[in-house]
């Protein structure tokens, strides 16, 4: 029985460090006033990025181009092509976007819905769900439908009329992608796109 116990204990502590290690960010990038981090998802099949950075924009300023669906492809990194499939109301789009990889890496396509939550107050966190869903567009040619992908944005005002931003990403990417390509392209994506949205936020700012 003893012996039993010990086990038990044993396994225990080593399923809490396994946990803890999944838990942990890893520090991938810190360049510009963006830092990147990256994790193992507890399957091993999702590729996790977590980003941190602060936006020269009001949040309506913010939502405001991220719901112009239409522009992604000004700013997203790969984004080959957007559009909107169904605006359910001003706080509700599904949209489609179309990915291009370097060859020979087939191109990706997904289906997702943007939902954003209600501030409660001026000052408080709002939250934007960007999730994939299935059963709105049949798969398309010479495209690799992405089975999986979340993003969740959390953006706080802060003084001076800007946002701090807390990105996290979830993306099974369908397929098969080399190992050194997901590597290779694990933060670049994600830092040239929030580059290129810091300065199409101060452009449209710079207008009026």
């Amino acid at each position: 029985m003893k012996i039993k116990s010990v086990t038990i204990f044993t396994l225990f502590l080593f399923m809490l460090t396994v946990a803890s290690a999944q838990d942990k960010w890893e520090l991938r990038r810190n360049e510009n006033g963006i830092t990147i981090y990256s994790r193992q998802s507890p399957d091993g099949k999702l590729v996790e990025l977590r980003l941190l950075c602060q936006l020269d924009a009001a949040p309506e300023e913010l939502i405001r181009q991220l719901m112009d669906i239409n522009s992604y492809s000004s700013w997203v990194y790969s984004n080959k092509k957007s559009g909107i499939i169904k605006k359910v109301n001003d706080h509700d789009i599904i949209y489609f976007t179309e990915a291009h990889l370097p060859w020979p890496i087939q191109d990706r396509d997904l289906v997702v819905e943007l939902n954003i939550e209600p501030a409660t107050n001026p000052n408080a966190t709002q939250i934007i769900l960007v999730k994939s869903i299935d059963g709105i567009l049949p798969p398309k040619k010479h495209f690799i439908r992405v089975p999986y992908s979340l993003v969740t944005w959390r953006i706080t005002p802060v003084p001076g009329n800007k946002v701090n931003i807390d990105y996290t990403f979830s993306l099974d990417p369908g397929g098969s992608i080399p190992k050194w390509l997901v590597n290779l392209t694990l933060t670049t994506g994600p830092y040239k796109s929030f580059v290129k949205l810091r300065e199409l936020l101060k452009a449209e700012r710079n207008k009026r």
